[in-house]
């Protein structure tokens, strides 16, 4: 098989911010399967993003792990350029770090709503940022990309879904919508695709309470018209997809990986 298209993004470097678990490891692993060297960022569990390093490389892939906190303007600098040390470029940027800090609109505090602002929104701003910046640096090679760089924000289906008691959650969700539509009208002349991918309900271990058990994977799948719970490689291939060139005429988009939750189901019978 031609190279291009069993690795199509060979030589091509990428950083995914909280990659040490989850959909962003997930997304690291199968960015480096499709040829990309990765840096993965990590907050707080470097043991974790050393876990994914080496089954990174265990496969033949190229990777480094990397602390920094996204709502740290200073410590998303210093990745960027500990990236660029280590790699020479970046190609692909994939914000993903996410917290939750849920509760009652009336009962949450303050640092609750901006905890989750901070790293869930303005994190995502500090990395596009900074990737943005760079991109405009480097000249586009069209041996690695007909993009000058690609920017993959991950979202949620509760950009457009409201969520009660997960109030400051869903408005960082919706401020990504709007950004990465603002981003992308901004820069797409100079060849930078911004775009979005909103997961629905996936199986990892921050959200174990909401499918572990028969009565638990029931409720949730009358929310998915599809029938099952999403796996972490639902959303790393959309993001691998998103980020080489067979998606090149993408631009400013969010694509759901949601099994059809966003479809309103409870309507499917007439409402």
């Amino acid at each position: 098989m031609n190279d291009s298209h069993s690795k199509p993004l060979k030589d091509q470097n990428a950083l995914v911010t909280g990659s040490s678990s989850g959909i962003g490891a997930a997304i690291a692993r199968k960015l480096a399967q499709h040829g990309a060297a990765v840096c993965v960022n990590y907050r707080s569990s470097a043991d974790c993003a050393d876990d994914v390093v080496r089954s990174i490389v265990a496969e033949g892939g190229h990777a480094f792990a990397a602390g920094a906190d996204v709502s740290d303007e200073s410590a998303v600098q210093g990745l960027f350029s500990e990236c660029v040390a280590r790699f020479g470029r970046l190609d692909i940027v994939v914000a993903n770090a996410g917290i939750q800090r849920d509760a009652p609109l009336e009962q949450m505090t303050l640092e609750q709503w901006r905890a989750v602002i901070d790293v869930n929104l303005t994190g995502y701003f500090l990395s596009a940022r900074e990737a943005l910046r760079l991109f405009a640096k480097q000249e586009i090679n069209p041996a690695l990309s007909r993009a000058a760089g690609k920017i993959i924000f991950i979202s949620s289906v509760h950009e457009l879904i409201p969520w009660a008691g997960h109030a400051n959650y869903a408005a960082a969700k919706g401020g990504i919508m709007q950004l990465t539509k603002s981003m992308a009208q901004e820069v797409a002349s100079r060849r930078i695709r911004v775009n979005a991918i909103a997961p629905g309900a996936i199986r990892t271990d921050i959200n174990r309470q909401a499918w572990e058990g028969p009565d638990a994977l029931s409720k949730l799948l009358k929310l998915i018209p599809y029938n099952r719970i999403g796996e972490v490689d639902d959303v790393a291939e959309a993001a691998a997809w998103l980020a080489s060139d067979a998606a090149d005429y993408v631009v400013g988009t969010t694509l759901f990986v949601d099994g059809g939750m966003v479809l309103y189901p409870g309507f499917a019978s007439g409402g």
